[in-house]
Formats: C-alpha cells, sequence, structure tokens
C-alpha cells in the first residue's frame, strides 16, 4: 500500500483471452490463447471454465488444469509477459448429459494479486450449440 488509504501498490496487468468453442455430440472443445497487455508481466495466472451443463464424472484435463466443480476447470496459463502470450490451452471437455446448447463462460480466477482495470477482455460468454460450429470469442 503507499501513503494513500486503500491504494493498491502491486502489478498492473491487462490479461486477455481469445479462443473458440464447439459442441458436438455432448464433447465440449475449448481452445484458449492467455494474452498480456501489460503494462506489467505476469509469473503466472489460472483462467476458469464454468458450463451451464454438468461435466461427466471423468476427464482427462490438459496438463496445467485441474477441475474445481461440477461444471468448472481451471487451468493455469503460465508466465505471462508484457505484450505476449501465455501457453495455448485445450480442453476437450466430456458432458454428464448431451445438451443441444452450453453458456461457456470464461475469465480469470487468480492472477497473482495483478489489478487489472479492463475486465472486458477476459471475461466471456459464449452460446455453443451442439453443431459441431466453432465459435470464436
Amino acid at each position: 500500500m503507499s501513503g494513500r488509504a486503500g491504494a493498491w501498490t502491486g502489478p498492473e496487468a491487462d490479461v486477455a483471452y481469445h479462443g473458440r468453442v464447439s459442441l458436438a455430440q455432448g464433447r465440449l472443445r475449448v481452445w484458449v490463447v492467455p494474452q498480456n497487455e501489460g503494462p506489467a508481466p505476469l509469473p503466472n495466472a489460472t483462467l476458469r471454465v464454468r458450463l451451464s451443463a454438468e461435466l461427466a464424472d471423468r476427464q482427462e484435463l490438459a496438463e496445467g488444469c485441474a477441475r474445481a466443480g461440477l461444471r468448472e476447470v481451471v487451468c493455469e496459463t503460465g508466465a505471462l509477459p508484457l505484450h505476449g502470450r501465455g501457453r495455448h490451452i485445450g480442453l476437450l471437455l466430456e458432458l454428464k448429459e448431451r445438451q443441444p446448447e452450453v453458456v461457456v463462460r470464461i475469465d480469470t480466477w487468480w492472477n497473482g494479486g495483478a489489478s487489472d482495470r479492463d475486465l472486458s477482455n477476459n471475461q466471456h460468454a459464449v452460446l455453443a450449440l451442439d453443431t459441431g460450429d466453432a465459435y470464436a470469442f
């Protein structure tokens, strides 16, 4: 903290997520590229993927990812350099029951205590229809 009450002196970073989702026959594919527009680099962050449908009991998740609930998965991004990208994250998630559509919400779960003034580029909600089509965010 600085001399002013309530002023935050930690790093500031602008984490953003870009990618796509697709749903086909009860299988949801999520591909995300995290990036950081700065002004400070981050050693790591964690993104969260939340679904409007329950996940199947068994999941084979990508390295650095873990299940966080009946409808949630979290994944570490790896280092996010200034004006750079983290590791590409690819998930193939099995749903408990086949659904005609699923809402996929992607946001930051943890960012190492950095402040982020622009949340519009790291909070996404995507409606994926069971057509196999890819929906970009």
